[in-house]
């Protein structure tokens, strides 16, 4: 049976417990995170807290929303599961509430067909062997040629969070960006944010933005120099913070459903994961509103 628990009513202890003890855990579904990234979510749970799905949601006029927060790229269904449990858990979302999109963990697998997105990951490995047998031939050139840059970790300064700002594509509004420099400050006084920098003769030519868990980084921007982008500093960022990292850290690209992103990401060697996601249009939006309201 599937229970909906408002944010007030979670037992967190029991809710870590779940968390932590499940082959699905990762950075988003940590409540710290989850309270900072997304203003409203609830839980759904199966049984004694067994399985959880934290829901996300926003506020509208005459009814809330599910919306994957900003920078959130996978949440869904963590503790106990198989396709059954799974699909348990997604019927109670789509009758129950109204979906603009929600995305599940790559570990989650159902019966009913769901649209996928693409994700791309790197595990612990040998770099030697990751450059020489993984790395495609062009990207194996383009690093090569690119070891003039210098490669220097970076702060999270005003000079830096100014490139960022300058740099960063993809968010339209202005808020948005505001909120993205609030959350490096927030990893930073956390201890979980990583940055570095490629430079030209002390021009800063590029920027890796990444998320420091534990076992693994995740990228969360590569920020490119225009002016500066025939260095190839992207590739030259990643490659070395793989040559320090790779063979006792795993690499999350974070993404890659767009073409360009996805063949940059590839190029490194990295493994395909798929993840499942429910994308709704305003008109699927207020169709299901009508029929649960």
């Amino acid at each position: 049976m599937i229970e909906r628990i408002k944010y007030q009513d979670i037992d967190f202890e029991k809710y870590n417990n779940c968390i932590e003890n499940s082959v699905q855990k990762n950075y988003y579904c940590e409540k710290e995170i989850l309270d900072f990234l997304s203003k409203n979510w609830e839980l759904l749970v199966y049984g004694d807290y067994e399985a959880v799905m934290p829901i996300p949601f926003v506020k509208k006029t005459f009814f809330k929303v599910v919306l994957m927060p900003l920078f959130c790229q996978q949440l869904g269904i963590f503790g106990k599961s198989n396709e059954l449990i799974n699909e348990k858990f997604l019927k109670f979302l789509k009758t129950n509430y109204n979906v603009i999109n929600y995305s599940f963990n790559f570990h989650n697998d159902f019966e009913t067909k769901l649209v996928t997105k693409k994700n791309f990951y790197l595990p612990v490995q040998e770099y030697a062997f990751l450059r020489r047998k993984k790395y495609f031939k062009g990207r194996k050139s383009t690093v090569k040629t690119a070891q003039y840059l210098e490669f220097r970790e970076v702060f999270a300064k005003k000079d830096i969070l100014e490139f960022i700002k300058n740099n960063f594509k993809g968010l339209e509004k202005e808020s948005d960006m505001d909120f993205f420099i609030q959350y490096l400050l927030f990893l930073d006084k956390k201890k979980q944010l990583k940055m570095f920098g490629s430079y030209y003769e002390e021009n800063l030519t590029n920027v890796a933005v990444l998320i420091d868990n534990e076992n693994y980084f995740s990228l969360l921007g590569l920020l490119n120099n225009e002016e500066l982008k025939n260095h190839n500093g992207a590739s030259f960022l990643i490659d070395r913070i793989l040559h320090l990292n790779i063979e006792t850290k795993a690499f999350n690209f974070m993404g890659g459903s767009i073409r360009g992103i996805e063949v940059f990401f590839k190029s490194f060697g990295s493994d395909l994961q798929e993840y499942h996601v429910i994308q709704n249009s305003k008109k699927d939006l207020i169709k299901n509103w009508l029929k649960i309201s």
